[in-house]
């Protein structure tokens, strides 16, 4: 067992675990961050998508030794005070049926918005590929992104 000291949601935390225990077990077991999602355990669905210094990554396969001092930041942290313009996008087209994967849909979408703040349908199918939603939302999602990216200040 090794000690850690993570940088989640603007806030240091501490952790004792195996140099291999991936990351989203350190969140969702060890700090009690339950919006991070177990999907596949592979990197396949998109269901445990974080962001590790604003970039969207899968925290299942991402061993807690790899994150050093990088910001870790979950669907509980993305909007700080408020929601973010996602959250009430998603909310607004009533996006989530089960909701299952949507915080790792959001995760994703908020990196690919601050990475391309006007993404073209093309764009957006690209970079949410990775994300699976069994409930078939994906046409809301689009639109979602879409609405999110206008309100932002981008022009999708």
């Amino acid at each position: 067992m090794n000690n850690y000291r993570l940088n989640i949601n603007g806030q240091q935390q501490n952790v004792r675990a195996e140099s291999d225990t991936p990351l989203l077990w350190i969140l969702r077991d060890a700090l009690g961050l339950f919006g991070t999602k177990f999907g596949c355990g592979m990197g396949l669905c998109g269901a445990c998508t974080v962001h590790l210094d604003g970039s969207a990554m899968r925290s299942c396969l991402l061993p807690v030794s790899a994150v050093g001092g990088q910001i870790i930041t979950t669907i509980e942290g993305l909007g700080s005070q408020e929601q973010h313009p996602l959250q009430k996008a998603w909310c607004e087209h009533d996006v989530a049926q089960c909701g299952y994967c949507q915080s790792g849909q959001i995760m994703t979408a908020a990196a690919l918005l601050k990475e391309n703040p006007s993404p073209t349908d093309d764009q957006i199918s690209e970079a949410m590929a990775g994300n699976i939603c069994r409930c078939g939302t994906y046409p809301r999602i689009r639109i979602a992104i879409k609405d999110a990216a206008r309100k932002m200040g981008g022009k999708s």
